[in-house]
């Protein structure tokens, strides 16, 4: 078993040091738990002991679990083996508070999580000044709770609703912040840390909590026998249930923990965390968001998928054709990354006001104190309004961003090409034009590809990374480290019409027009599929991006695609767009009114066109259609090899357009739901509505098989 704490005792104090030779920093794990369990019982046991300091070795004290860790075991485990992992956790943390000795955490850096329950369970809490040494209980994010005492110590430390804002919130605390909420009892320099420890054990502190002292009892541990015990946590409940839903679980256990844990003694508040614990633990929202938001998320920022053996290359100047929302939104992050941008477009007119976006991002950013004045000047310096082609020479890569249309792009990449340098890279930024018939415009198809971003660029992470044809491997490892570089969040996929994300985005809206068309009340649609999780419903989403943009889609697949079966939702968008002249927000109207004065709301004449049936579907079906097409689309670009792996359409369909967090993406949604249960649930779904439900045959045979998607 590898060392993981080290102990040392001089002058009757110990000092248990922190240091997981095997990680960059201290994490909570099995073998962590019985060392420190190990060392606690020997200074307990040890009259020659006095005092105890607990400290790190690294630059942070201690961070939680490691969430390779909790995706590997908590799929593994059983609620059972969960709970006793938990309770393990907590043994030690009791341990240490019941030791019969003062210790003192001395946190040299950030205690996070289970780093910070430790802090808890310690008599006294000293906190080193530095900036980065923040602590606090950030589980929620990661669909879990504090499982080793953090949501029965804190309450009983800085009062019931301090706790339950910081524990619900994820809050990270500064230092000067944390000694102010309590959270730490002392803040003092880096270099003084372990002398302030020394000094307070000197001072011959009470070892003993004030949780097991006789009488000790929250003010709030009467139950609901109080009018305001009883009105603050019925409030809190309808808050997190309007703010969550039924998706995500973990804040509502938070709450539930808290409540029980507070009214029954510390130990037995302790098992009652442990069996909360165990149930998010082993549960499938667990898995689907540390899975998806942390770490292919993580990996996929750190260039995943960039191409072994290129070296790195860094952009200094970019070209931007086009000065469209889409181009202006591109010059911003560039120039804001650091990049000098050639911003061009017909007129210099339209190219100012191109730059003009940008200086709207900043003076909303100097609102908010997030940048400087002067930092703000060096960024629009950065930024070169032009309408000369000539202007382009010397750029180590030109994004077209110009109108979706293969004529005009082709157009302005002929002029751009004949400037470029011989090794210079370019990007098309469309949403669905295939990439390799817009490459054939360029004279090196190898240094061509797809850079597909998403609106408003400066504040949408995703970037889809298109491979075409003949792109070359140098071609993509350029176009990720630019990616990269303007802190953007990248996915990689082959070519194909409307690629990943604008395939599988446009079965979202169309379902929700095939609900419209069939006679399912607008409300319902709309509100399921918020229900379901998504930002926004379907009709809301394509009234902002217009319906006239996916009827004029749709209509070039019919001409170009002999073999294209329509969808049902083609003759909705007929009679928006044509018939009725509504097409979308932009339009005057479309499935909503956008009144002068007021809200948005559903045009009450739908009804009239759209005649709603007598017998509407009930919520959870409208939510398992809305959701289910999009996964089932997913792992047809998966099969095509559109997608080159699973994570990449998690992370492409969670950031790029807003697919539910609790599913951890369209591929996760599948495990989630199990496969067994999606296919015959798919099954079922196609019988009544149509084939597009019906599940792939590689579905069928992992179902069969009770193997999942490959994620290694």
């Amino acid at each position: 078993m590898t060392t993981i704490c080290t102990l040392s005792v001089s002058d009757g104090i110990a000092t248990v040091t922190l240091d997981d030779p095997d990680s960059a920093v201290n994490t909570v794990s099995p073998d962590w738990i019985a060392q420190m369990t190990e060392t606690f019982t020997a200074l307990r046991d040890d009259d020659a002991v006095a005092g105890i300091i607990l400290t790190s070795a690294k630059p942070g004290f201690m961070a939680g679990a490691d969430l390779k860790f909790i995706l590997q075991h908590s799929s593994a485990m059983t609620p059972r083996e969960a709970m006793a992992f938990s309770q393990d956790a907590s043994a030690m943390h009791r341990l240490i508070e019941t030791c019969g000795k003062p210790v003192v955490a001395a946190m040299n850096g950030f205690a996070l999580g289970g780093g910070y329950e430790l802090a808890l369970a310690c008599t006294h809490r000293i906190l080193s000044s530095d900036p980065r040494a923040t602590v606090g209980l950030p589980e929620v994010k990661f669909g879990l709770l504090p499982g080793s005492g953090g949501t029965q110590r804190l309450p009983r430390l800085i009062g019931l609703k301090p706790a339950v804002a910081a524990i619900l919130d994820a809050k990270t605390f500064l230092p000067n912040d944390a000694l102010e909420a309590g959270l730490v009892d002392q803040v003092v320099a880096p270099d003084e840390v372990m002398d302030a420890a020394r000094a307070w054990l000197a001072t011959s502190p009470d070892p003993i909590r004030p949780w097991d002292k006789k009488g000790f009892a929250l003010p709030q541990s009467d139950g609901l026998l109080k009018q305001q015990t009883a009105s603050y946590f019925t409030s809190m409940t309808a808050q997190l249930a309007a703010k969550y839903g039924a998706n995500y679980p973990a804040p509502i256990a938070i709450l539930s923990c808290i409540f029980e844990g507070i009214q029954v003694p510390i130990d037995k508040a302790l098992l009652v965390e442990s069996r909360y614990f165990s149930k998010l633990f082993t549960g499938s929202v667990t898995r689907s968001i540390i899975r998806t938001n942390f770490l292919n998320k993580g990996l996929a920022k750190n260039g995943v998928r960039r191409p072994e053996g290129i070296e790195k290359t860094c952009v200094s100047r970019v070209g931007v054709l086009g000065a469209g929302m889409m181009g202006a939104g591109i010059a911003c992050v560039s120039a804001r990354a650091g990049i000098d941008v050639v911003l061009l477009d017909q007129s210099i007119e339209a190219a100012e006001q191109g730059k003009a976006y940008t200086a709207k991002v900043l003076q909303k950013a100097l609102k908010r104190g997030q940048i400087e004045q002067e930092e703000a000047d060096c960024v629009l310096e950065r930024i070169i309004p032009t309408t000369d082609f000539a202007d382009l020479e010397g750029v180590d890569l030109v994004v077209e961003a110009v109108f979706e249309d293969p004529v005009v792009k082709a157009d302005v990449t002929a002029q751009a090409d004949k400037v470029m340098a011989p090794d210079a890279l370019f990007a098309s930024n469309t949403s669905s034009l295939p990439i390799s018939q817009l490459a054939k415009s360029f004279s090196r198809e190898d240094d061509y590809i797809g850079l597909h971003f998403f609106s408003p660029v400066d504040k949408m992470t995703l970037v889809e990374v298109i491979l075409g044809g003949k792109t070359g491997k140098k071609a993509l490892a350029r176009a990720l480290d630019y990616v990269l570089q303007i802190r953007k969040l990248p996915i990689v996929v082959n070519d194909s019409r409307g690629f990943y994300t604008s395939r599988v985005f446009q079965t979202f809206i169309h379902e929700g027009m095939e609900l419209l068309r069939e006679g399912v009340a607008p409300a319902l649609i709309e509100n399921a599929a918020k229900q379901a999780g998504m930002p926004v419903g379907p009709l809301a989403l394509i009234d902002e991006t217009s319906i006239s943009l996916p009827l004029q889609i749709v209509r070039e697949a019919q001409d170009k695609d002999s073999g294209y079966i329509a969808p049902g939702s083609l003759s909705v968008m007929e009679t928006m767009v044509e018939e009725l002249g509504r097409p979308g927000r932009k339009g005057g109207g479309g499935f909503y009114e956008y009144p002068a004065e007021g809200s948005k709301h559903l045009w009450p004449d739908l009804s009239s066109h759209f005649p709603r049936a007598i017998e509407q579907p009930d919520a959870e079906d409208v939510k398992r259609r809305l959701l289910y097409i999009q996964a089932l689309e997913s792992v047809r670009c998966l099969e095509e090899g559109v997608l080159t792996h699973p994570a990449d359409g998690d992370v492409g369909s969670v950031f790029g357009w807003g697919f539910p967090s609790w599913a951890g993406g369209t591929i996760s949604l599948i495990e989630s739901v199990g496969l067994q249960d999606f296919v015959a649930n798919c099954d079922a779904m196609a019988q009544r509505h149509g084939e597009r439900f019906n599940p792939t045959q590689s579905l069928r045979s992992m179902a069969e098989s009770d193997q999942g998607f490959d994620w290694s």
